[in-house]
């Protein structure tokens, strides 16, 4: 019994082309679509696991749908010397009405039921002209960047001020800076002004301070100098008493 021939479309049918450099993550996409009026599982294997990730690399297709696959090669050293024997292998079988479970469909599968379809991994270096048609893009980004903001490139110097418009701009220039200097002259003086006045007031505080220090200094030795007196006065007068 003949094999089944394989029932999806495959975009792209034979290679997988892998465009360097790889020195990062290279991603290239497998487009899976059923034709056929029944749903169909399948399932993406590889010769090389470790070298590459899968997603989706199994699952179910309904009918006229399509499926994308990424296939993420990882980074390593390329060899353009040494040719790429990695391939892929998307196989299939056709899911009864009631399938539920993909693994036990693939379980119970017969291997006259399977299909298979084969793809090698092709890798490819940028060329000169990839390269220089970046460099280009690139290059031309800021002119197509400055177009859509509306900016336009500087004016030539036949557009720019005349003689007369730039001596009234160095004039007012000029009065504006000596404006500016003779508000600073005035804020200095009434900062002096002001100091002055402070020194002042402080003079006035301490004459009257130590006025009144001395008033109750006075006040303080009259006291003693009336007790004196009185004392006195009585001793006076107790000893006339006696003498009398």
């Amino acid at each position: 019994m003949s094999k089944l021939e394989q029932v999806l479309d495959l975009e792209p049918p034979y290679d997988l082309k892998f465009k360097g450099p790889f020195t990062e993550v290279v991603t290239t996409n497998l487009k899976l679509k059923n034709p056929s009026d029944r749903k169909v599982c399948f399932k993406v294997k590889t010769t090389a696991p470790r070298r590459y990730c899968v997603r989706p690399n199994s699952g179910m297709i309904e009918s006229g749908a399509t499926v994308t696959v990424s296939v993420m090669l990882q980074p390593f050293e390329y060899d353009p010397n040494e040719k790429s024997k990695h391939k892929f292998m998307v196989q299939t079988i056709f899911a009864p009405s009631t399938a539920t479970d993909m693994d036990a469909v693939w379980k119970d599968a017969k291997p006259d039921d399977l299909m298979d379809s084969k793809l090698r991994c092709v890798f490819e270096l940028p060329s000169e002209n990839d390269k220089m048609n970046d460099v280009d893009a690139t290059k031309a980004a800021p002119v197509l960047n400055s177009k859509a903001d509306g900016t336009s490139a500087p004016r030539p110097s036949s557009a720019s001020m005349d003689d007369s418009e730039m001596k009234k701009l160095m004039a007012e220039c000029k009065r504006l800076q000596y404006d500016v200097g003779k508000l600073s002259d005035e804020n200095r003086q009434l900062k002096d002004e002001g100091l002055r006045m402070k020194k002042s007031h402080r003079s006035d505080d301490m004459v009257t301070g130590s006025g009144a220090m001395m008033s109750k200094q006075h006040s303080s030795s009259s006291i003693p100098s009336l007790m004196v007196v009185i004392a006195a006065i009585f001793i006076g007068f107790f000893l006339g008493k006696f003498v009398l």
